[in-house]
């Protein structure tokens, strides 16, 4: 039956490959069930039901990306767009967390129309080879980022604006944090230089496991104030019934006082960005898993984007921020996953994280830092497929990478690296090279920054 639904064989790997990809993925995007409610109740909405709708959300996305496109691609409600949500929907434009839902999932609509009408799809292909690496790469490097600041070894700092932890400063927090997450770096990359399986999900309970023994003997030591939490998973269940405080709210919205302008403004934000940074997402894993075709194509993308445009209608009824496709889909995928199978392991936990949220929100970021960190060096490594010989190819390529990391955004990367690769092009007499849906993505990017 698994073998008739997904394809194992064809897509060489095997039932075990593919559930230990999924466990892996989900681990390394657990901390969403804990984030997201925690930046959506700054909204003014309930935790438990937000937490809820997040993890019914992530299971209804992950699953349709399984059924739909047979990819090993997991979805949740996204990074960024749920601060976006929260702080500038709600916070400084004053709007209910009811009318963002509503944008949020007119959004949805408006992607599930161009999903079915080729336009995301056009788009996807229009983007130049050349680019797809580097956005593969600025991927890499953007998770490895993440991974560094969930690991406490990257801080903030004023004059720098980033430096490393202070080790000694606040070492029964962050300085320990940061020890723990380069022992589980260095766990993860000698097992997956053995050949071992699982490598990546091992590193990640490795770390966690660690992490446990360290505040059992006194040198972690949980300081709530500050965010550090205990490591010890608890036992207990949401209330369930708590989903009908958010639930079906986007269609109560109240819109008087709300000028059609800015809601329209809101509801091109959340477009793009979205639509950007799944498409980035795409592009990176699937290059990652050598999933596009000789022509730089990925197979199924419409079904893989009408699942991601299904997702985001579904979470704002259900009462969460836009649901998208998750980067860190790229640790499955380096731990062998290829079909939906993948995908359906990842779903299911999401499902069953419902009702045992305490212990998959017990699994601090320190513990899946040397997962994000390692994964985004195998993904950074597609920059060397580039023509570096060939400047108007590398230098897009390397703004896209550069601007990834440095604007944390990926769809930020995608439309520095669009507006110069036209640019250059253009100018230096080679416009034969650029499609005309390049022209018009790199307009639309400019008009993005001086309008939104």
């Amino acid at each position: 039956m698994l073998e008739k639904m997904f394809k194992l064989t064809q897509n060489k790997t095997t039932a075990k490959t593919e559930v230990i990809a999924g466990v892996t993925t989900f681990m390394t995007m657990a901390y969403i069930l804990a984030v997201n409610p925690s930046l959506l109740s700054d909204a003014g909405m309930e935790k438990n039901a937000v937490l809820i709708a997040t993890a019914l959300a992530s299971f209804v996305g992950t699953l349709a990306m399984a059924l739909l496109a047979n990819y090993p691609f997991a979805l949740a409600p996204g990074m960024g767009l749920n601060a976006y949500f929260a702080y500038t929907v709600c916070g400084a434009m004053g709007y209910s967390w009811q009318v963002a839902l509503m944008a949020v999932f007119a959004e949805g609509i408006i992607f599930i129309i161009l999903s079915l009408t080729n336009v995301r799809e056009a788009i996807f292909n229009a983007i130049p080879f050349s680019l797809k690496k580097g956005v593969s790469a600025g991927i890499g490097l953007f998770i490895a980022f993440i991974g560094l600041q969930g690991a406490h070894l990257v801080v903030s700092n004023q004059s720098t604006l980033v430096s490393y932890v202070d080790f000694a400063g606040n070492f029964h927090t962050q300085g320990i944090c940061a020890i723990l997450a380069l022992v589980g770096l260095f766990i993860t990359v000698i097992l997956y230089i053995k050949g071992f399986k699982g490598s990546i999900l091992f590193g990640i309970l490795a770390t966690w496991i660690l992490g446990m023994i360290m505040q059992a003997v006194g040198v972690y030591v949980p300081n709530p104030e500050a965010k550090f939490y205990s490591l010890y998973p608890a036992w207990g269940m949401v209330d369930l019934t708590d989903l009908g405080k958010t639930f079906g709210q986007c269609f109560t919205a109240d819109f008087s006082g709300v000028s059609i302008v800015n809601f329209i403004v809101v509801l091109l934000a959340f477009l793009f960005v979205d639509m950007f940074d799944t498409l980035g997402t795409l592009i990176g894993v699937a290059t990652k898993a050598d999933m596009l075709d000789e022509k730089g194509k990925l197979p199924r993308i419409k079904q893989a984007l009408l699942a991601d445009a299904v997702a985001t209608s579904a979470g704002a009824v259900l009462g969460t921020s836009t649901t998208t496709t998750f980067v860190e889909s790229s640790a499955g995928v380096a731990a062998g996953g290829r079909t939906g199978l993948s995908s359906v392991v990842t779903g299911l936990l999401f499902l069953l994280a419902i009702f045992f949220s305490p212990i998959f929100c017990a699994i601090p970021g320190f513990a899946t830092a040397p997962a994000l960190i390692f994964v985004g060096f195998l993904m950074v490594s597609s920059i060397l497929s580039v023509d570096f010989n060939d400047l108007t190819e590398a230098v897009p390529a390397y703004l896209c990478l550069l601007a990834m990391p440095l604007m944390y955004s990926i769809s930020e990367g995608i439309a520095i690296g669009v507006i110069s690769y036209v640019v250059i092009n253009l100018i230096c007499g080679k416009s034969k090279k650029i499609t005309p849906l390049m022209y018009v993505l790199a307009v639309l990017f400019i008009c993005k920054y001086i309008f939104l």
